[in-house]
């Protein structure tokens, strides 16, 4: 389907500008971005508890936010460990694809939901840190479950774009150090290979729709996984980059991939590594949508039914895996 009008009704607002980093030094430029990105939703986004907290990582603390639905029981509910995107070194945790996401899968699906406030590569900090920084983050929360009111047979793990990776990575590494799973992995636009798989004719024709600007190309991201590996791609392993690491036995997956975007080869190409390692794995391309949606109002359909899934994912019962 065509980009999402509501989306593609703001694409004037960019006009004239051919690099964001070059915007943000120029005022009027700077205001044009704003513009852009000012999605004031007409529903505010869910009202439910939040708190504050550390957990020890090898690194010093990690700060956490945790969310949970206002009212009803606090214990035995699900849980959703997540970790924002952002390229690896953008984002914390008031960004609307950490908070927004945060107080919508809450209420949704009645869960508890921790809110990763990795370290960031930037100032010399490289690959493992934020991804120690995610497993240090799942392994509290594991460990934490029942003080924190969770079913620890439902306890998920997800991340957006570079948070998905981050999530990925993590969950690997807890499969081997520990020989734990989550009951799941959420998965939103995640850029999982150090060099990103080939676009298909399809893919390669939809992104003729979109704005260079707003473009996650294949360039774009090898500068980014060169920043947050601290080499070059050939230096990446399975935790570092998903999407060359042994995947067999992966708890249930869910792949939400934007319709129009670069990282969607790298979402399908994992998800047919999933499904030929026999793992249990949903794919959904997201319709009219570019990458990052879930910086986007909840009351954009796309947007909606992608929360909706992740909820429902989270809230299934746990895998029987005797």
């Amino acid at each position: 389907m065509p980009i999402h009008p509501a989306v593609s009704a703001r694409f004037h607002h960019l006009e004239g500008i051919t690099s964001f980093r070059e915007a943000f030094s120029n005022p009027a430029q700077r205001e044009q971005i704003h513009q852009f990105d000012s999605w004031d939703p007409e529903t505010a986004p869910p009202v439910v508890t939040t708190t504050t907290n550390s957990v020890p990582g090898p690194h010093g603390p990690v700060p956490v936010r945790i969310y949970g639905p206002a009212g009803g029981s606090t214990t035995g509910r699900p849980a959703l460990v997540w970790a924002h995107g952002g390229g690896f070194l953008g984002g914390d945790l008031d960004m609307r694809e950490a908070d927004w996401t945060a107080r919508e899968v809450s209420r949704r699906a009645g869960a508890i939901v921790v809110s990763v406030d990795y370290r960031l590569a930037v100032n010399d900090v490289h690959f493992p840190v934020p991804h120690d920084d995610v497993v240090a983050t799942i392994s509290w929360t594991r460990d934490h479950a029942e003080n924190l009111g969770i079913d620890p047979t439902q306890l998920s793990v997800g991340g957006a774009s570079a948070g998905g990776n981050l999530a990925a990575g993590a969950v690997l590494r807890l499969r081997d150090r520990d020989g734990w799973l989550p009951a799941g992995l959420v998965l939103a636009y995640p850029t999982l290979h150090p060099v990103i798989p080939s676009l298909s004719p399809g893919l390669t024709t939809a992104l003729r729709e979109v704005p260079q600007l707003l473009r996650m190309t294949p360039a774009d991201a090898l500068h980014l996984h060169t920043n947050y590996l601290g080499g070059p791609p050939s230096s990446a392993n399975g935790y570092a980059m998903p999407g060359i690491a042994v995947i067999d036995g992966l708890c249930p997956t869910l792949i939400l991939n934007a319709e129009y975007d670069d990282l969607r080869a790298s979402g399908e190409a994992f998800t047919a590594s999933l499904a030929r390692a026999g793992v249990d794995v949903r794919q959904v391309t997201v319709r009219g949508m570019l990458h990052a949606f879930l910086n986007l109002p909840a009351e954009l359909g796309p947007v909606g039914h992608s929360l909706d899934l992740i909820a429902e994912t989270i809230g299934a019962p746990p895998v029987d895996r005797t």
